[in-house]
């Protein structure tokens, strides 16, 4: 009977994990470039058919960290030990794919990093948490809906025009899909927001009595403001 080293055989069992790996980002990236191949996606307010997306969160639903060789442990998922930066977490944004119909990337947040209140205009949106726990707050215009808060440790998938801030309650990985990306000379800036309670506005003399519809969806009014300086190294924009 013929052995094996021990040590070739750790070395098969890492190629084989790295094929793997590989053919999980492959499928990733494949079913991306059907999903948004169609020219269709460049017209405002497009969404993919039902059945592209539901195939595309099939692929990320079954994605692992190990499948992007990430862990909690990696220096970009620690607390910083200078007090700025312990107040301000930096997060890490590692970019994998970008092309003009969509882009893949990875956002690296440590405990208590922020992803500012930001919008999403004429684009579709699919967020995959690889590990971690954070709470999401998520706005659509009045016309579309309402806005939420809650703490997820799965994924999320957005649609639209919608507007989202993610606080990390313990180290996390966003694996993010966004179709098409933003581009600034096809209109899809990215904006930031401030937001603020519907019933703390004034409107002049005396401040405005939320209805008791408005109080249920948790109205808000929301404030463009500038680009958060220093909040992430790297980063689609």
């Amino acid at each position: 009977m013929k052995t094996v080293p021990k040590k070739a055989k750790n070395k098969s069992k890492k190629q084989k994990k790295k094929r793997e790996m590989a053919n999980v980002v492959q499928e990733l990236y494949q079913t991306c470039s059907e999903v948004f191949a169609d020219g269709d996606h460049q017209i405002a307010g497009y969404i993919p058919p039902a059945p592209d997306i539901e195939r595309l969160k099939s692929v990320l639903d079954r994605m692992k960290p190990e499948d992007l060789n990430l862990s909690p442990n990696m220096p970009m998922f620690r607390r910083s030990s200078t007090a700025q930066e312990a107040s301000h977490p930096r997060i890490t944004y590692i970019e994998l794919h970008e092309c003009d119909q969509f882009s893949i990337g990875i956002f690296c947040l440590p405990p208590s990093a922020v992803i500012p209140l930001h919008n999403h205009p004429n684009m579709t949106v699919f967020s995959k948490l690889l590990f971690g726990a954070l709470r999401i707050k998520s706005y659509d215009w009045v016309d579309d809906g309402t806005s939420s808060t809650s703490k997820i440790n799965t994924g999320e998938i957005t649609h639209r025009g919608n507007m989202h801030c993610f606080t990390a309650l313990t180290a996390c990985a966003i694996l993010d899909v966004l179709g098409p990306p933003y581009s600034e000379s096809e209109g899809r800036h990215c904006t930031f927001f401030q937001d603020f309670p519907y019933d703390k506005f004034s409107g002049g003399a005396e401040e405005l009595v939320p209805t008791e519809e408005e109080v249920t969806k948790k109205y808000a009014w929301l404030q463009e403001i500038e680009k958060p300086e220093d909040y992430i190294d790297g980063g689609p924009s």
